[in-house]
């Protein structure tokens, strides 16, 4: 094999290495590995060119495979848009290792390749919010099952990755025996202080409230079929009305079957299911020529009162970006509504009463580490209502899960989530998913509200703390530096 089909292949390595420590696999050891390869493919990178190309493919193979479930609503109307699946997944995997060719080029360019620690990380962050931002697979993830994972609480998951690379790099940058130890050292210092954090539980509550989480497992090829849907909505009142009665019931995303405005008869079952107990639901609504991915709450009387209309939508599901040119090739179907949802006008809390106030969290939107905050203040806890069908049934929905429990551990807050297909699960302050429903099941859970911990460090400085740490480090990296022989 030639000198330059083995760099590729270690390429791939280091990619695939990356998505084995995703969910649903979650080898954590492959995050190391997958950083310690890069770093040292960069070093032996002769051009910048080359460290540009190193890093595409490193990318390129990581965000192929782990963001394999991205075919999946392509593959729901299989006759209009099975066409564009394998399109949309080169397009985003080629898109998104961009972000990963940019810091190994800018490394190599300035002669520094210790400069990765700081500039990589920094490009993760740029992912995360550049072009509405998609943060998902942050390398963080891969401790979601570990104790390391607390330490997002601190410095949230663009700290942590970058803390992980670190790590991961000292045996290439001081030599493999020293490296080694210090990177594992390092690694148990890490493990210890989450042990720490998750021996600081506050106690249960004895009147905490019960919410009850509903999953109906309504497949999207389904989910709007009339010979269906009434299937559906039956297990979800069933699920309602079954007693004792908790003190909130929650549905999952757009979980209605009709339009919120014309569901008169639809509200009126769900009044008489819920006897009294206020019910969340997940619901479409329209003002006009606007349509909106809503959560609205039935009160106790069955009137309703407050609307959370989602404010992050989902780039080629919920609108269409470029919408003229796009419309053009055929891609308008990919929007549930024609001309797409209108998003609301930013992230609020809804006031529940003598439960508390939460936070609303509409599928994609749990996946913004950064936008947990309200104008409102801090919430109770955080709802994540989700409409997993879209995802499959392979990585997409655990590494969804995966994102949740990380936004619990970054807040310090419980969070709760119903999903339509699963997993529906009670997630407490640490993470630490406490009662769930399985993919495929349907079913409902009825969760006792965990307690919440005081504000994280994260929670209240996001990540201007990490942020300022890695730009302090990309300063003293450009320092003069004598690297070992390699």
């Amino acid at each position: 094999m030639s000198p330059r089909r083995k760099h590729f292949a270690f390429c791939v390595l280091a990619g695939l290495s990356f998505t084995s420590a995703q969910a649903p696999l979650g080898i954590w050891p492959g995050v190391l590995l997958g950083f310690a390869l890069s770093v040292w493919l960069l070093r032996i990178s002769e051009t910048p060119l080359r460290a540009f190309w190193t890093g595409w493919s490193i990318g390129a193979s990581y965000f192929a495979t782990s963001l394999i479930w991205i075919v999946e609503p392509f593959l729901v109307d299989f006759a209009a848009t099975a066409w564009m699946a394998p399109f949309a997944l080169v397009l985003m995997a080629s898109g998104l290792a961009l972000f990963w060719a940019m810091p190994f080029w800018g490394a190599a360019k300035l002669g520094k390749p210790v400069t990765i620690l700081a500039l990589w990380p920094l490009a993760e962050y740029a992912r995360s919010v550049l072009f509405s931002g998609f943060p998902w697979g942050l390398s963080a993830y891969a401790w979601v099952d570990t104790p390391v994972a607390q330490i997002a609480a601190w410095v949230g998951p663009h700290g942590l990755g970058a803390l992980t690379l670190a790590l991961a790099a000292l045996p290439v940058f001081i030599g493999l025996r020293l490296g080694s130890a210090l990177g594992l050292a390092g690694l148990l210092g890490l493990a210890g202080l989450g042990l720490m954090r998750l021996g600081d539980t506050p106690p249960q509550a004895d009147d905490a409230p019960i919410i009850r989480l509903t999953q109906p497992n309504a497949p999207q090829h389904q989910k709007w079929d009339p010979d269906y849907a009434f299937i559906f909505f039956r297990r979800l009142t069933l699920a309602t009305a079954a007693a004792p009665h908790p003190d909130l019931v929650v549905w999952p995303e757009t979980s209605l079957p009709t339009w919120l405005n014309d569901a008169d008869q639809a509200l009126e079952l769900i009044k008489d299911a819920a006897a009294g107990v206020p019910v969340l639901i997940g619901a479409q609504r329209y003002e006009g020529l606007r349509a909106y991915n809503s959560l609205a709450l039935l009160d106790e009387a069955g009137r309703i009162g407050q609307i959370y209309d989602k404010h992050h939508l989902v780039p080629f599901g919920e609108f269409l970006p470029l919408k003229a040119m796009l419309s053009t090739l055929g891609m308008g179907v990919l929007t549930e509504t024609y001309g797409g949802f209108t998003p609301g006008a930013g992230p609020a809390l809804m006031d529940l009463g003598p439960i508390g106030k939460a936070l609303a969290l509409i599928c994609y939107e749990a996946v913004f580490p950064h936008q947990m905050t309200s104008v409102d203040g801090r919430p109770r806890f955080l709802l994540h209502v989700t409409n997993d069908a879209w995802f499959g049934t392979w990585s997409g929905p655990y590494q969804h899960l995966a994102q949740a429990q990380f936004r619990a551990i970054e807040q310090g807050l419980p969070l709760l989530r119903s999903a339509n297909t699963g997993i529906t699960a009670s997630i407490d302050a640490n993470g630490q998913i406490l009662r769930s429903l399985a993919l495929g099941e349907s079913g409902y859970l009825d969760a006792t509200l965990p307690p919440r911990f005081a504000p994280t460090l994260y929670a209240r400085f996001t990540d201007i703390p990490a942020l300022l740490i890695l730009i302090a480090l990309f300063c003293v990296t450009l320092l003069p530096y004598r690297s070992p022989k390699r």
